[in-house]
């Protein structure tokens, strides 16, 4: 899939995401760069990986890597057999218990192209800084505009906690196994980013 990313309606950022799977294992790769006059900006990349099984309740992360431009890169390791998620940033590490269904950053986007969403979706997602609780319920369906084409989707909004002052909304297509196909989420400031996809290939 590839997308753009804008700010307050301007579009600063293009990316792509990948998903490889054989039905055993997954990986999905992410990038996002700078677009335009903004490339000049803020130079490298933003790359995402994610890697692991696919088990019949959906995918189960072994390896998050996140690196942003020529930064060090972050890491969480799962080791299923000991129920814990190692998380790695700036050299330091720590770990966190894991419990089943437990995702990272990409995969949680992505796990609902194997098991679809139900009425209420809890839980957590780590990534290299720690874990975090990710709470959304069903919106609706919806029928979404983009570069793509008229997609129909499933629309979720995440619940917010309490002094949660950011709010992230997320659609999925309906048609295309529930890819993950715009991300919004509102700062609390009001200020918008916006990632819709414009491209899809098989």
């Amino acid at each position: 899939l590839y997308y753009d990313l804008s700010y307050n309606g301007t579009v600063m950022a293009e990316g792509t995401e990948t998903l490889d799977q054989d039905g055993k294992a997954y990986r999905l790769e992410s990038e996002t760069r700078g677009k335009g006059i903004f490339a000049l900006i803020q130079r490298g990349a933003v790359k995402r990986v994610s890697r692991g099984d696919i088990l019949p309740t959906g995918l189960r992360p072994l390896e998050f890597r996140d690196q942003r431009g020529d930064r060090t890169p972050e890491f969480a390791r799962f080791d299923w057999s000991k129920r814990v998620v190692v998380h790695e940033r700036n050299g330091e590490t720590h770990a966190s218990p894991v419990g089943d269904g437990t995702q990272d950053r990409v995969s949680f986007t992505w796990g609902f192209a194997f098991v679809p969403p139900a009425n209420e979706i809890n839980t957590l997602v780590a990534d290299g800084r720690g874990t975090t609780r990710f709470r959304y319920a069903i919106a609706g369906r919806e029928m979404l505009k983009t570069p793509a084409g008229d997609l129909d989707t499933v629309h979720l909004v995440k619940q917010k906690d309490a002094g949660d002052q950011r709010g992230t909304e997320l659609w999925l297509d309906v048609n295309r196994s529930y890819a993950p196909v715009r991300l919004l989420v509102i700062e609390k400031d009001g200020s918008r980013v916006d990632q819709v996809v414009t491209r899809i290939e098989p």
